[in-house]
């Protein structure tokens, strides 16, 4: 190798410090780990970054920025093969992360983008188990938790991931049953159509926004899960509330139709939830951060 090149590789002290700092979010952590002082972990950390030109983290919580989290990746392949000896036997070992979804958002949200996460962080063996909405139960014990709801919960510590807008839509076919349906913003409108209902929305949500004193609808079919809930109006059960992220497959494809310009502030969210303590896990804390900057800024 040139020595120009073997100049622009890190210290390896420096590379160290940065996968302790990431993995622990804790500076004081770090240095436990390393042997060596809170400030020299600092001072590794400031060296690493003036070398490479870029920041590393992005906040005092040490949540990681894309170039950081992209160098951490390519930083732990390095370190992992360094560790390996010569002519011994390759041991990989995986690390389990038992995540809880709902269905839909693991579908239409999470899945497409789950080949990224397993290239940023091969070392994760990822477990995924499904938590039907608003109850919150899962089968088996999971490390963290994606919940759909209005939020905030007093048993977990959490963020959230994903907001969204909602506005009617049905089939072509339906459509052109009923006939042409304005904006959909008026009471003869809505009273002339089967609407689908579901607890996860609301169309009390729809009638405010259109300053309609309506009731929520006690008959049509009724749905605890989004996908079931877009499907059946895919099939021309009738009119549904979608949700402009989680839907966008099913108006893609022309499955169903939006019925108006308007969108209206959805009261349910995605939340990402932990017990106490389960961020102190550097799988855990890695996927947080993937996941937060997979989706992007919340809508």
């Amino acid at each position: 190798m040139h020595p120009d090149a073997i100049r622009r590789i890190p210290p390896i002290h420096c590379l160290a410090a940065f996968e302790s700092l990431a993995r622990l979010r804790s500076v004081t952590r770090a240095a436990d780990e390393l042997s060596v002082t809170p400030s020299a972990v600092s001072h590794r950390l400031r060296q690493l970054e003036t070398q490479l030109g870029v920041k590393l983290f992005a906040r005092s919580d040490f949540s990681l920025t894309p170039e950081g989290a992209a160098y951490l990746a390519r930083v732990r392949e390095g370190l992992l093969a360094l560790q390996q000896v010569p002519g011994a036997a390759a041991e990989r070992r995986s690390t389990p992360l038992r995540v809880a979804v709902t269905p839909t958002f693991s579908r239409e949200i999470l899945l497409p983008r789950l080949a990224l996460f397993r290239q940023a962080w091969p070392e994760i063996e990822l477990v995924l188990q499904v938590v039907i909405p608003f109850t919150n139960v899962t089968s088996e014990e999971a490390d963290l938790e994606i919940r759909y709801g209005p939020g905030p919960y007093a048993d977990v510590e959490q963020v959230r991931l994903l907001s969204d807008e909602v506005f009617p839509a049905c089939s072509p076919q339906y459509l052109h049953e009923v006939g042409p349906l304005g904006g959909f913003d008026t009471a003869g409108d809505i009273t002339r159509v089967r609407l689908i209902r579901s607890p996860l929305e609301p169309w009390s949500t729809w009638f405010r926004a259109c300053g309609l004193n309506l009731p929520e609808p006690r008959e049509g079919a009724q749905f605890n899960d989004v996908g079931l809930m877009l499907d059946a109006a895919a099939c021309g059960f009738g009119v549904t509330l979608l949700r402009r992220r989680l839907g966008a497959a099913w108006l893609d494809s022309g499955r169903l139709v939006r019925l108006s310009p308007r969108a209206v502030a959805s009261p349910q969210h995605h939340h990402l939830c932990w017990r106490p303590g389960a961020m102190e896990r550097w799988e855990c804390a890695a996927f947080a951060d993937w996941l937060r900057q997979a989706l992007g800024p919340i809508a």
